[in-house]
């Protein structure tokens, strides 16, 4: 691990990332879906079972439909994901497999065959069970499902949030010491929480938006009405739980990612009482030169509140892109040291860990304990001693930027969508605003740019590295050949982008049907 193929051609390194991004863009279509419709459907069917009414039974069975194309899709896209850590990112798997392993086993053994188990039942068990266990199976699906994201999330945020482990000098991995603080660590419940709320959104806005569909041309109207109030309901409730959710994130990560946060921001100079960016002209195509700006042009900002987002206090410090490069001093007077200084430290442990292994070898075991304990001293910035310039700690600015604001702009035009939606259904008819019908329709795709766009926050926020500080990109990839990388690369952009399409005609053409015994 202390010569790790810092030679590799950097074209490889960044065909084996796209790959991976490309591959994880692609799943993400499909899991919010799958998600959100579970809340729908199970609502619906909840319904059936109270009421006994075919009505609803036939509209679960719809939804439980559109659910069940998607469902098939994302699992195919979530296997290929997962092998990837293993072709692409074998340094990786290597070093922390041992930590990072154990979400994704226990999401393949115990939330795959569950969601998988009670999928059939609730597929081909209508009429062959009883309709309590019927409702339970298309629960225990939704739940099933949920708890895959649950583990699956819990590994990603271990990424960004590194606890509940140890470096092994003798095995040269990260071993787990605490399982609890691996899988209930704050990154993980506060990524969990709003991950999962945002998937309800866009289940609820795709519910809408096909009811919408069907109003405009005026068929299945009472199956239409019917499923848009849930489907509002959920959807404002969700956002609304959101926004809330989405607030506490951003707390979480100004304390365990400042980086990330001020790249969200644009912040190159931080300090007291920071206003919150509305929007401001941060050039899309190149980074910015955070070293001489002051601020980016054109800005609309809201005083004191990124303060307050970031450390729950209006007047607290948020350090910038260069406070962090720098060094700074935080609220509660600890410093945080300046990139040259973790450089340092990283660069001891890595000396350490080589000085280890030589004198394991020579049986030295005075030589082993003083490596040891100076591993154990500067370990936390083993991934810095990689490190060779500024440049390589500071994410891409303007894809952070945009992104974190097409997310929040996004949230806020879904509040406003639910509540005219629930405001028509109420007080006035649905049936006759046009223009709020194709308001409905637009924001299906709006709700999956959206979602995206918060996958590229967490993600592209975290860059250079792989692990948090842990290590860098360049170092965790696999030792292949560019060309092998770039061919599968576009095999699966065939694959995938073929898979969308079949999905998506697959989709209209049930849509198209509608439900069974409504015309």
């Amino acid at each position: 691990m202390t010569n790790l193929l810092l030679d590799l051609d950097t074209s490889m390194i960044n065909w084996a990332r796209a790959q991976f991004a490309l591959t994880a863009i692609y799943h993400w279509l499909f899991v919010p879906l799958t998600l959100g419709l579970a809340v729908i459907m199970g609502i619906m069917e909840t319904c059936y079972y109270r009421t006994g009414k075919e009505f609803w039974k036939d509209t679960a069975k719809f939804w439980q439909r559109l659910f069940g194309v998607n469902f098939a899709m994302g699992i195919a896209t979530g296997i290929i994901l997962e092998f990837e850590f293993g072709t692409n990112w074998s340094n990786y798997s290597w070093l922390v497999g041992d930590v990072f392993g154990a979400p994704l086993a226990i999401e393949g053994i115990v939330a795959f065959f569950m969601e998988s188990t009670f999928v059939a039942v609730m597929f081909f068990g209508w009429n062959k069970v009883s309709k309590g266990f019927h409702l339970a199976s298309t629960w225990l699906t939704g739940l099933g499902a949920t708890i895959s994201a649950w583990w699956i999330l819990v590994a990603n945020s271990w990424m960004q949030y590194p606890v509940g482990q140890e470096f092994n000098p003798d095995t040269v991995r990260n071993e787990m010491t605490s399982f609890a603080d691996v899988a209930l660590s704050p990154v993980a419940i506060d990524k969990f929480v709003h991950t999962a709320i945002s998937t309800w959104v866009v289940g609820a806005v795709f519910c809408v938006g096909v009811c919408c569909w069907y109003l405009l041309k005026r068929r299945h109207v009472e199956f239409a009405k019917a499923s848009m109030k849930i489907g509002a309901i959920v959807g404002l409730t969700a956002s609304l739980l959101a926004a809330i959710s989405g607030d506490h994130s951003a707390y979480t990560v100004g304390q365990t990612q400042p980086m990330k946060l001020a790249a969200m921001e644009a912040l190159y100079n931080g300090g007291t009482d920071q206003s919150l960016t509305v929007i401001s002209a941060v050039n899309p195509f190149k980074q910015p030169d955070y070293e001489n700006e002051e601020e980016a042009p054109f800005r609309i900002a809201v005083p004191y509140a990124l303060s307050f987002l970031a450390t729950h206090d209006l007047h607290g410090f948020v350090p910038g892109v260069n406070d962090i490069i720098n060094g700074y001093t935080k609220d509660d007077g600890t410093v945080e040291m300046s990139l040259k200084e973790k450089i340092e430290r990283g660069q001891k442990a890595i000396i350490a860990l080589q000085q280890f292994r030589e004198a394991k070898k020579k049986g030295d075991s005075a030589a082993m304990d003083a490596a040891r304990s100076v591993m154990a001293e500067n370990m936390k910035y083993f991934g810095y001693g990689y490190v060779k310039e500024s440049e390589q700690i500071v994410p891409y600015i303007p894809v952070c930027f945009y992104a974190f604001r097409v997310m929040v702009g996004g949230g806020c035009l879904f509040i406003l969508l639910f509540a005219l939606i629930l405001f028509f259904l109420y007080k006035k008819d649905i049936t006759k605003p046009k223009w709020l019908h194709w308001l409905a329709l637009a924001c299906i795709p709006i709700a999956y740019i959206v979602s995206e766009s918060g996958w590229l926050v967490a993600e592209f926020g975290r860059q250079p590295w792989t692990i948090q500080d842990m290590l860098p990109t360049w170092v965790g990839v696999s030792d292949l050949q560019t060309e092998s990388v770039m061919i599968t690369f576009f095999l699966f952009l065939i694959l995938f982008t073929t898979m969308l399409a079949v999905e998506i005609s697959i989709l209209c053409k049930q849509i198209k049907k509608g439900p069974e015994g409504e015309k």
